[in-house]
């Protein structure tokens, strides 16, 4: 990992010391630049905003052989969104009370941005104070957390184990830390920003299928039977006719509900994990339909939470349209792990298309493969017409 830009950005945007990699002996070096590679590793490996906050805390503070370490996002009323600290106990932060205000050194550090390195913080005029359940600090080294030239966090440290307190390096070290973790503070906010986008589109979709699928049917529903019931006493056969029909027809409407319903339980799969739910869901839909939709697989290997929704909701929808639009009588699904992937395929033996025709594009197809990317997946479609539609999801693990 090359440091010259990084030292120059934390010139031209901190001003702090620069730390010369290349004066430095060379085991030393190693084990400098290794400890930063891992900081940066570590925080770089999550997307949720609340654990990058928490990675890069844990991180800074081992980095810098801290006692305590704690890392501050501000809000727009004088407070902080968020805060975190690492080296406080659970009963020692129900003691101090309240999170921090914007004030003292805090606040010199989000107006000032630039970094702080004091020998002790309490005989530094920009202190203010701490309740009296707070741990005593000395030693200290803050630096701010910058997107371009906005403050979009500080990090601080203080109490290093190891005498004589924070060094220049040390600066150095946390400011080229700081950089790398603004970017990925940055990045889990554009995920749970997408995040938050993806879900308010599931339930427009979900919406959208309730009013196009059940809503009509139970128009029609009920349509059916007012008729039955005008025509009781003047044509008891034509009656009984449409009670039959309109018995099917709440059939249907019921079945269709029960598919929305079954979408918006993903808690199944903390309860039987993606295998059984999977196999849950089809034997539902098995009942529920005139296809007859199978499943077949297992999975021998630990799949991380976000693969499994993933994998669900592909399914779900490569289902859903199988059902719908193939004029298929079998659908099969498996699932499988044959080597470092993990494979999903839904096959059904119905009317099949060209792939490339424009309907194809209605089908749901970029949402399948929007989920798939995300997971650092593939998805591919294979369907010819009067040959049946194979949809195959592979996901690395």
């Amino acid at each position: 990992m090359g440091l010259g830009p990084w030292a120059e950005r934390g010139r031209d945007v901190f001003a702090p010391t620069v730390w010369d990699v290349a004066a430095e002996p060379e085991a030393e070096r190693d084990a400098v630049l290794h400890a930063v590679s891992s900081a940066v590793l570590a925080v770089t490996r999550h997307l949720s905003v609340r654990e990058v906050l928490q990675v890069i805390v844990r991180s800074a503070r081992t980095l810098l052989d801290a006692r305590y370490a704690a890392l501050g996002v501000p809000d727009d009323d004088g407070s902080f969104a968020e805060f975190v600290a690492e080296g406080v106990s659970d009963r020692q932060w129900e003691a101090i009370g309240p999170l921090p205000r914007q004030h003292g050194m805090l606040a010199a550090l989000l107006g000032d941005g630039t970094p702080a390195r004091l020998p002790d913080i309490r005989e530094d005029p920009r202190f203010g104070w701490w309740p009296a359940a707070h741990p005593v600090l000395k030693d200290f080294i803050g630096v701010p957390i910058k997107d371009a030239e906005r403050v979009v966090g500080i990090i601080f440290l203080s109490n290093k184990r190891s005498p004589g307190g924070f060094t220049e390096r040390d600066e150095a070290l946390l400011v080229l830390f700081a950089a790398h973790a603004a970017i990925a503070l940055t990045n889990a906010r554009l995920y749970e920003r997408v995040r938050e986008l993806t879900v308010v589109e599931e339930r427009t979709r979900m919406a959208r299928e309730l009013h196009d699928a059940v809503t009509q049917k139970l128009f029609s529903l009920r349509l059916t039977a007012q008729a039955a019931a005008s025509l009781v006493r003047a044509d008891p056969e034509r009656a009984v006719a449409e009670l039959d029909r309109a018995q099917r027809m709440a059939g249907e409407a019921l079945a269709e509900l029960r598919d929305v319903i079954v979408e918006l339980r993903p808690a199944e799969l903390d309860r039987h994990g993606l295998a059984e739910t999977l196999r849950k869901h089809v034997a539902l839909l098995d009942r529920l339909s005139p296809v007859a939709v199978s499943f077949e697989g297992a999975l021998p290997v630990d799949v991380p939470a976000h693969v499994q929704v993933t994998v669900l909701r592909v399914a779900q929808e490569a289902l859903h349209n199988a059902l719908r639009h193939a004029g298929a009588g079998a659908i099969e699904v498996r699932l499988e792990v044959p080597g470092p992937c993990l494979t999903l395929e839904v096959r059904d033996d119905g009317d099949g298309f060209e792939v490339d025709a424009p309907v194809f594009r209605g089908l749901g197809l970029l949402s399948m493969r929007d989920r798939a990317e995300a997971a650092d997946g593939s998805l591919t479609v294979r369907s010819k017409p009067g040959a049946g539609t194979a949809v195959r999801l592979e996901v690395p693990l």
